[in-house]
């Protein structure tokens, strides 16, 4: 897969959930922290202020997206001035994959679209660890269209479902963390120019990370991945290590692992077809290197799973 798709894959756990709300004014909701766990909200009709726990209030308004991509808590409400409620719904205790709710009020109705997808902490990747607590994406014509047509099914799917409308849903829901992940790298290459959304955006270094997640048991080495970025060894070097937060060979390894990590977890292959499938040549190898990365063999992290901190090791 290509490095977003496989940065999302190695994360995602489980089943995302979703709801659509009605909050006729005044309201006020306070949704707490939920670690392990990414979420968003969109605001389908009306308008209303996103509190987070610290700066000021930030109005938003129809087809606005707020992305929560460490689960950290924030509050909603009509007006800052309204007093909160705090939210005891955890939407991972609900077996719907989708709810809707109309909650109590005469005043102007503003209706919002949340969710939220279950992240594995032992898979954490810098590309997601790189992003602020809040993403605010404004709604303004003719910008992130992809990202609005998802909305837009999504909202319909869900006020008017139809037969194969789990599946529809399900999908819809992938599809829009990927297009507000693209949205926000795009801000961001346009604007800061740094980090992940650069290193994605930099024609040579996403030329050698693609070669990494797509063959990432094919002998790669400083040069020959500066061969396939189009760079001498000493530039792509630098350029890699400046852009994605590690030399590339370190980056190769960690990747190798991790995703050694996820087949252990996910799949019945014996130890000898998961190392070459990452690129070790021998089992041994491969266990030794394993173990440096998680404080354990292969075998005993197939058991029990990941220690918390291991893989930053």
């Amino acid at each position: 897969m290509d490095v977003l798709s496989d940065v999302i894959a190695s994360m995602r756990i489980g089943v995302p959930r979703s709801a659509r709300v009605a909050w006729p004014a005044p309201w006020g909701q306070r949704f707490p922290s939920a670690p392990g766990s990414a979420g968003f909200q969109v605001i389908l009709q009306g308008s209303c202020w996103a509190i987070p726990p610290e700066g000021e209030p930030i109005p938003v308004g129809a087809g606005d997206v707020l992305f929560f991509p460490h689960g950290h808590g924030y509050t909603l409400a009509d007006s800052p001035a309204t007093p909160v409620a705090d939210s005891d719904c955890d939407p991972y205790d609900d077996a719907e994959l989708f709810a809707s709710a109309t909650m109590e009020g005469s005043g102007p109705t503003t209706v919002t679209l949340c969710g939220g997808y279950r992240l594995d902490p032992g898979r954490a990747h810098p590309l997601l660890r790189d992003l602020p607590e809040m993403i605010h994406l404004p709604a303004k014509l003719g910008h992130n269209t992809d990202l609005r047509a998802a909305v837009e099914l999504l909202g319909k799917e869900m006020d008017s479902p139809r037969p194969g409308a789990d599946l529809v849903v399900s999908a819809l829901l992938d599809t829009l963390l990927l297009y507000i992940l693209r949205a926000w790298f795009a801000f961001s290459t346009e604007h800061c120019g740094a980090g992940w959304a650069a290193a994605l955006a930099d024609p040579a270094i996403s030329a050698a990370l693609d070669g990494i997640h797509r063959h990432p048991a094919d002998p790669w080495t400083v040069e020959s991945l500066g061969r396939r970025a189009g760079l001498s060894r000493a530039a792509f070097s630098r350029r890699f290590t400046q852009l994605v937060g590690q030399p590339p060979l370190t980056y190769l390894t960690w990747w190798r692992l991790g995703t050694a990590a996820r087949m252990l977890r996910d799949k019945d292959a014996a130890l000898g077809e998961i190392a070459a499938v990452v690129g070790y040549s021998s089992e041994y190898a491969f266990s030794n290197a394993f173990k440096r990365q998680y404080g354990m063999a292969p075998g005993k992290y197939r058991r029990v799973g990941c220690p918390p901190g291991a893989q930053g090791r």
